[in-house]
């Protein structure tokens, strides 16, 4: 009776926490503070800022679904070039352990795949300082409605729709990805009638399983995990949802053709190789690129975002155009 009783008032004492934390905003993940700890291990690292691509122009700011007073936000980055054809269209999401980072870690790799032909959406989704799981998955897939809804407005093609996700960006991308048509994300009412489903996904350093041999998520041993804070409860009290969010228990025929770009952190990539088993049973297009000796933070930073970017670039040429 006193475990469960120590179990239940944990269980409280967290749902508390997690309240009185809702307002706060968590900056511990920036490009800053990523760039410190690589360049410890890495001197020659440097932040990428490329140059904007020549007939690339942009919209920040806007607003892709309001959900009780709360805006949510999006910048969209288009060629400018006219065509008869439209473009194949990209959505990227920041990393930061479900409850910190930004949208704007990924405006460079926006801005170049522009540059090559997309128009892409660096799009903000609500954290766990704010809410839980499923939130995020909520949210994003209505920003895949959004840039539907708009498709006309950005010459975007509806029926070419890829997301590229980093870290736990990576991780929701999968997930966006294995559930194409399920119901269970389709919660709020932004665009609702519009299609969620994306065609191509890249997965950028995100584990595809929560519980698993592979998986560091959820040691709460020492304080409270980034997947505990996120899921608002540990694994072991709602086992449920940890595998709920885990894309390796949901892909079907439905799945579209995924990437994996990885670091030299193995558990930065729980359940691949289990989750390609399924993909080459099903005949599912897919491709692997490990960058040696590299941080988890890679994609940020140079000499790696080039790499990067190219995998990315050839990947979507390939399952979108045909190329």
């Amino acid at each position: 009776m006193k475990s469960l009783l120590v179990a239940a008032f944990t269980i409280v004492s967290f749902s508390v926490e997690a309240q009185q934390k809702a307002a706060e905003r968590d900056t511990s993940f920036t490009v800053h503070s990523a760039y410190v700890k690589a360049k410890k291990q890495y001197p020659a690292v440097s932040i990428a800022t490329p140059k904007i691509p020549a007939g690339v122009a942009s919209k920040r700011d806007l607003t892709y679904c309001t959900i009780g007073n709360r805006d949510l936000k999006l910048d969209i980055f288009y060629p400018t070039a006219k065509r008869k054809a439209k473009y194949p269209a990209v959505l990227l999401i920041h990393g930061g352990g479900w409850r910190s980072g930004d949208r704007s870690h990924h405006i460079p790799m926006a801005q170049q795949l522009a540059g090559k032909g997309y128009v892409t959406v660096t799009a903000e989704y609500r954290l766990s300082t704010e809410a839980i799981y499923p939130a995020a998955v909520n949210d994003l897939k209505a920003a895949v409605r959004w840039m539907r809804a708009n498709a006309n407005a950005y010459a975007i093609d509806t029926t070419k729709i890829a997301v590229w996700g980093f870290s736990a960006g990576g991780q929701l991308a999968a997930l966006m990805g294995s559930t194409n048509g399920d119901k269970r994300y389709e919660v709020n009412t932004c665009n609702r009638g519009v299609s969620s489903n994306v065609q191509a996904v890249v997965d950028v350093d995100g584990i595809l399983a929560f519980i698993h041999p592979e998986s560091g998520e959820g040691d709460d041993s020492k304080s409270t995990s980034a997947a505990t804070y996120w899921f608002g409860a540990s694994k072991s009290q709602k086992p449920e949802l940890w595998q709920e969010a885990s894309a390796l228990n949901h892909v079907s025929g439905k799945m579209p053709p995924i990437l994996f770009i990885n670091s030299s952190v193995d558990r930065m990539h729980a359940g691949r190789t289990d989750f390609i088993s399924k993909l080459n049973e099903l005949k599912i297009y897919n491709e692997v690129h490990a960058i040696p000796d590299t941080p988890h933070t890679f994609p940020l930073f140079n000499p790696w975002f080039e790499p990067t970017l190219n995998y990315t670039a050839a990947f979507l040429s390939k399952v979108l155009n045909g190329k």
